[in-house]
């Protein structure tokens, strides 16, 4: 880095966040993880959003990043067939969604979060429950590539019926 490219702290933030938000996601789509594969995806996922709730305190993040930190995770910890903090963290994505008024994909991500978790823990009524929000929820997307990615994920949760 050159002088010139030096970053303000709100910035470094924001790299560090989307820089460990991408590296988990080539760790949640390796084909095969080792133990230290795993522990450095839980490590990144928890360190991108730790970046994200700095920028919020500084007053340039917005909630709906801390949300999407909690979603992704709540996926790691589903990879990894850890149902509590999976839980955990779909219910945090849910309740920044309630509280900051965030609706189209975040709210169906959130509930297809809680569905898979539920999944996860074996649990087929709360799996149940959680598909059909999701379902709903996903239904009001606007953006027909994204609503199409979204069901497409959501086909990838034990129990998802069409």
């Amino acid at each position: 880095m050159t002088e010139d490219e030096k970053l303000s702290l709100e910035e470094w933030h924001k790299k560090m966040a989307v820089d460990l938000f991408n590296f988990t996601w080539t760790l949640i789509e390796k084909k095969k993880r080792t133990q230290e594969d795993n522990d450095q995806m839980i490590s990144a996922a928890h360190a991108s959003r730790y970046h994200w709730s700095q920028r919020v305190l500084m007053g340039a993040g917005k909630p709906i990043n801390l949300g999407r930190g909690d979603w992704q995770i709540s996926r790691v910890y589903a990879v990894l067939k850890r149902a509590e903090p999976a839980r955990y963290h779909a219910h945090r994505y849910l309740d920044i969604c309630k509280e900051h008024n965030i609706g189209d994909w975040d709210l169906a991500y959130a509930y297809e979060a809680l569905a898979r978790a539920a999944a996860v823990a074996g649990d087929q009524k709360e799996t149940t429950k959680y598909l059909k929000l999701a379902k709903g929820a996903g239904e009001k997307i606007e953006d027909k590539e994204t609503r199409k990615m979204f069901f497409g994920d959501l086909e990838t949760i034990p129990g998802y019926k069409a």
